[in-house]
């Protein structure tokens, strides 16, 4: 090869490697100053959280109010999840939150059910009013045993009925 386009391939993996090293930086989330900054930490404890991921929306009232910020195991059988709330919402103490899905398998997200108590939440405050995620899967195979058992019945009760209608005297 001659020297110049040895030079050339030096200049260009050298210009990749700045222009993926800007991309990666860009995308760096430093979550924990934007915490600090914008919003204030809620703490949810749940049950179940099957589905949910750091970063996923916090509604109220359809309204992106903040995101899940991070989970971590609570004893042996509670999640505690770290939600960072907008600092303009302000949040009844009795606020409820629920685990819910976009659509039948589509991905999940946290409601806010707002309640009536006179003061607010502050940050770090813990939620304790939840509802666990819902798995799709539990589900349909309790609408399947439903049926089947709706359908053993109704067998049933054509079983004991009389074939002929007696007759009247």
């Amino acid at each position: 090869m001659k020297r110049t386009e040895t030079r050339q391939m030096v200049i260009g993996g050298v210009a990749m490697t700045v222009l993926v090293v800007l991309v990666f930086l860009s995308y760096l989330d430093n979550r924990q100053d934007r915490l600090r900054s914008d919003s204030y930490r809620v703490d949810a404890l749940f049950n179940r959280v099957d589905g949910l991921s750091v970063g996923a929306p916090v509604l109220l009232s359809g309204i992106n109010i903040g995101t899940v910020h991070g989970m971590a195991l609570e004893g042996e059988r509670r999640v505690r999840v770290i939600l960072a709330i907008r600092r303009d919402v302000a949040l009844p103490a009795d606020t409820s939150a629920a685990i819910h899905t976009d659509g039948l398998f589509g991905s999940k997200f946290v409601i806010m059910e707002p309640g009536g108590a006179e003061a607010d939440l502050a940050d770090g405050d813990t939620i304790t009013f939840t509802q666990d995620s819902l798995i799709v899967s539990e589900l349909l195979e309790l609408i399947i045993s439903e049926g089947q058992a709706a359908r053993a019945r109704a067998e049933d009760d054509d079983g004991d009925a009389p074939a002929v209608a007696p007759a009247l005297p």
